[in-house]
């Protein structure tokens, strides 16, 4: 199993049980470590020399956060900018993401029909997650997949654990 690390940004994770069931999970197993942004940068002062580091000692990324106002959780946007480092792009320096899977799993209030050129927003998912996107493209991260579940809010427990089940599932190609 590759060692893996979960960057999760959930501003309000206590009122989310989709997000709470794969929380519990990346707990329970010995090769995730569980970074939750929201419980370990309260104030939002990042230490990002202690997060490059980090980088380095993993063979595999699940970035994990909800929707927030069309966009990535603040907390999350603010890490990215703070530890992802160009200097990575210089030739002859390490790139802790260069050629690393990747996972990204978003969960939203909004139906799957509101995500599209023709519905209520007009922006899709992977549209309002480019930044995420487009950085570990330029970082030569590589990009498995990415899981988005909608309307996670309304979701029953069984349907919380069946896609919990398509994710670890993923995870274990």
């Amino acid at each position: 199993m590759k060692k893996t690390l979960v960057v999760f940004a959930h501003p309000y994770l206590e009122h989310s049980n989709s997000n709470i069931e794969l929380f519990n999970f990346y707990v329970r197993h010995q090769h995730f470590t569980l970074r939750d942004l929201y419980e370990e940068y309260p104030d939002f002062h990042i230490a990002a020399f202690r997060e490059r580091k980090r980088l380095k000692n993993y063979d595999r990324f699940i970035f994990q956060f909800p929707i927030i106002w069309f966009g990535m959780p603040p907390l999350l946007r603010l890490w990215i900018d703070e530890v992802f480092d160009r200097d990575w792009l210089k030739e002859g320096e390490y790139n802790p993401l260069e050629g690393k899977e990747v996972y990204i799993l978003v969960t939203t209030g909004g139906k799957e029909r509101s995500f599209s050129k023709t519905g209520t927003y007009e922006y899709t998912i992977d549209e309002l997650i480019s930044g995420l996107i487009v950085s570990l493209k330029v970082f030569k991260a590589d990009i498995k997949h990415i899981k988005i579940v909608y309307e996670a809010n309304k979701l029953t427990k069984k349907e919380i654990i069946l896609h919990k089940k398509e994710f670890t599932a993923l995870l274990n190609q």
